[in-house]
């Protein structure tokens, strides 16, 4: 079993890559931060579904991609905070993706939420992650 240094970017590379083939259903190993943001993506309309399957040796997140039109809700997603580099923003600094139409995951004290609810809370963080 390989060990995994990014789990944020493993489960942004395994979304788009179930997106890019219009996969309807995909898992991911299970841990909190993870939940989380599947739990954004599903607010934000990025995702139909998700759940957590505990049937095996270890839980993993299963997500139900929504797709309309032949093709997937998610056209793209991009880490931007990574282990090797990472990028805080205060609350006056959050970025708005793609003119307001995407969003921008952050890690905050208050915990993980999307851009909007961060400014609205007027909290910074760590930014994750852009969806768009």
């Amino acid at each position: 079993m390989s060990t995994v240094t990014d789990p944020i970017a493993d489960l942004l590379t395994r979304v788009r890559n179930a997106s890019a083939v219009q996969k309807h259903e995909m898992f991911v190993p299970y841990s909190k931060i993870k939940n989380e943001v599947v739990r954004i993506l599903k607010e934000e309309g990025y995702i139909t579904d998700f759940s957590l399957d505990t049937e095996g040796a270890h839980p993993r997140i299963k997500i139900t991609n929504k797709i309309a039109n032949r093709s997937s809700a998610i056209t793209g997603l991009k880490r931007v905070s990574r282990p090797g580099l990472r990028r805080y923003v205060g609350a006056q600094e959050i970025p708005r993706v793609l003119g307001g139409m995407g969003v921008a995951i952050l890690s905050t004290s208050r915990g993980i939420m999307s851009g909007r609810e961060a400014k609205k809370q007027n909290v910074g963080g760590e930014l994750l992650a852009y969806i768009w």
